[in-house]
């Protein structure tokens, strides 16, 4: 009972003296092994900003090059898969690789419209701000981020990967059918299919028919309780791919249960990496004694 005193003593006395201290500043949080960089403004005059995530074993092996991921709306999903990514290098079912954030520098920023503008690979038009620009931003993912990560970050050119949520995930699938060979891999979470009239679906029945190969490995979602329109468009993609018979595309189709929209991130992120990143992961399946 004294020592059980003594201690509330203890906690009240240090909790009274930081309660007294007036310029005490907590430090803010932060990701550990991240940066952000600022690029200068396009030839269109858009500001983008990378937020990269740098694996540990980075600094300690200067020779090696790695992996990496690229996933849009950075100031949404790049904090959801640095900390999925920790724990899929821990059990060794994916390979240490870089994450690179995409978004925008500047402060008050309109997210929606900014997204809208470079995400969409075809025009929207009941949507407010501008859209339709996908070809735009794939460009400058080709010509100034890719180029950039590769020299700054020791980042492997022969492994690049692409992920993306709602818009992001129909330009994932846009930039597969529109740039193949570009990316080794995506992951569309809950891909906008219905925007322009499922126009993606016919881009990809048009790539099929031409019966070009896509070396690619895809991972596809769509969340139980999405909008059912919504929904449906994904899963006339999912029913169509199979079909489509792509040579060399290796996919996988996963409902996430029990989510809506932007839940179903954390899962399609984290299984959307494991299977992409299952040839070069150092362990695959259950694990080993």
């Amino acid at each position: 009972m004294k020592r059980l005193v003594s201690t509330l003593a203890l906690m009240w006395t240090a909790w009274q003296a930081q309660a007294a201290d007036p310029v005490r500043v907590d430090p803010p949080h932060r990701l550990p092994d991240t940066v952000l960089r600022v690029l200068p403004p396009t030839a269109q005059g858009r500001s983008y900003q990378l937020h990269v995530h740098l694996p540990a074993s980075f600094a300690s092996q200067p020779q090696r090059r790695y992996p990496v991921l690229y996933v849009t709306d950075a100031y949404w999903d790049f904090a959801t898969l640095v900390a999925s990514y920790g724990n899929l290098v821990y059990d060794r079912v994916v390979p240490e690789f870089i994450i690179v954030g995409l978004g925008y520098a500047g402060d008050g920023l309109d997210y929606d419209a900014l997204r809208l503008w470079d995400l969409s690979p075809v025009r929207l038009p009941n949507e407010k701000a501008e859209s339709g620009h996908a070809n735009q931003f794939l460009a400058t993912l080709e010509q100034v981020v890719l180029p950039l990560v590769e020299r700054d970050y020791r980042a492997d050119p022969a492994q690049r990967f692409l992920a993306g949520s709602s818009l992001g995930g129909l330009f994932a699938l846009h930039a597969m059918y529109a740039k193949p060979g570009l990316f080794q891999g995506y992951i569309a979470a809950s891909p906008a299919v219905v925007a322009g009239g499922d126009w993606i679906i016919g881009q990809a029945q048009a790539y099929a028919a031409t019966g070009k190969p896509l070396h690619a490995r895809l991972y596809v979602t769509g969340a139980e309780y999405e909008w059912p329109g919504f929904l449906a468009g994904i899963q006339r993609y999912q029913a169509l791919l199979p079909t489509l018979k792509h040579p060399g595309l290796v996919f996988q189709n996963r409902t996430i249960d029990g989510e809506r929209h932007a839940g179903t991130k954390a899962e399609s992120y984290t299984r959307g990496m494991r299977f992409v990143f299952e040839p070069l992961a150092p362990e695959t399946g259950p694990s080993k004694d």
